[in-house]
């Protein structure tokens, strides 16, 4: 069966408040085991707050009715990202939620405690002082797309957010596989014109840039440069997410194995991540949502329920044309989302092999 996975449909089978999302998410809640873990500790519920106009972040009724239940349980409860100014405008307020919201980092973004690994460009792990302060960490994620490493769920939230701005940068340095002799360039830009992402372009300085978020290793720069000038050398996402998988690692090093806890959110599941700003149209229904101890099976549940044969066409951008196998986010963004997982995997951070147990 592997590891428990805890689920809770937004299917409902009367017009009763009780049948509703909210209602099941509070049952759920009580069916984690939380209460005596988080009893009297310093509880930091680690979730992403959202940026400028976005609005498919985790509704704040949903944050209320967490952060109600931990402090029933006698937690000592505060909300944490990397950034929490402009949280506000999306409803997320201390008045509200009856907690603090409080910088991972601090206020200067400048409180940390420095970890070394050596992966590539990846030197150091900057985990963010008042994560690391925590004595349980709910991690609470909104699944969504992503155009680095394919999806962003309960990993993503840790590894890009639980960080200082430095070990994220090193992480995105990881991105690449396009390589540029200058040489050879002409600049006749037809990289460029044939590029359906715009993922490319020559900067001020007249050198060639690839934006890897946007970019889907489809090959047409390369196959349509006349000269050569582009060679396709690997597909360094999964650099990325190996490198996502390194930092969670030793975030997840700081807690004990049984005082992290995993909540993720099926619902509004776009294609990018929502440190964009924007919102777009769902790609699939909305679909429920998945708790459990184990990071490795609760993302692989999610990856699971999301399939192509859901897909919404108004959720991809007109004229984009999706890839023709893999996972739906594979199609999309041209990355295996699996990676990661198996990188987490090989760390001895969980199993993608799980059972679903659903909450009414």
């Amino acid at each position: 069966m592997g590891s428990k996975v805890l689920f809770s449909s937004v299917k409902f089978k009367k017009y009763d408040e009780s049948a509703t999302l909210p209602a099941k998410f509070a049952r759920l809640i009580d069916h984690m085991g939380m209460e005596e873990i988080v009893k009297g500790k310093w509880t930091a519920v680690k979730m992403h707050l959202g940026r400028k106009i976005g609005y498919s972040t985790i509704h704040p009724l949903f944050v209320k009715i967490l952060v109600d239940k931990l402090r029933d349980y006698g937690a000592k409860v505060f909300i944490t990202d990397q950034i929490v100014s402009g949280a506000k405008s999306r409803g997320y307020t201390e008045d509200y939620l009856g907690v603090p919201l409080v910088p991972a980092c601090g206020m200067m973004d400048q409180y940390f405690y420095e970890k070394t690994v050596d992966f590539k460009t990846l030197k150091n792990i900057d985990i963010a002082g008042h994560i690391q302060d925590a004595e349980v960490m709910i991690d609470l994620s909104h699944v969504k797309g992503h155009g680095a490493c394919g999806y962003g769920g309960a990993c993503k939230n840790i590894a890009m957010g639980c960080v200082t701005d430095r070990t994220r940068q090193q992480i995105h340095h990881l991105e690449g596989g396009i390589t540029w002799n200058e040489e050879a360039c002409t600049r006749c830009e037809a990289c460029l014109k044939n590029c359906n992402y715009h993922a490319n372009k020559f900067n001020k300085n007249d050198k060639y840039e690839v934006f890897y978020h946007h970019c889907t290793y489809c090959r047409h720069c390369v196959k349509v440069c006349p000269t050569g000038a582009l060679t396709m050398d690997n597909q360094q996402y999964k650099d990325f997410q190996t490198g996502m998988a390194i930092c969670t690692e030793e975030v997840l090093k700081t807690f004990p194995a049984d005082c992290v806890f995993y909540i993720n959110f099926l619902i509004n599941i776009t294609a990018l991540c929502d440190c964009w700003g924007f919102t777009t149209p769902s790609l699939v229904p909305d679909i429920g949502i998945m708790a459990a101890q184990d990071i490795v099976a609760i993302e692989r549940a999610c990856l699971d329920a999301i399939k192509y044969e859901d897909l919404l066409e108004s959720g991809v951008p007109q004229g984009i044309s999706l890839g023709e196998q893999g996972h739906l986010f594979e199609r999309l963004h041209g990355k295996n989302p699996f990676i990661q997982l198996e990188e987490l995997a090989k760390r001895g951070l969980g199993t993608q092999e799980y059972g679903i147990e659903e909450v009414f």
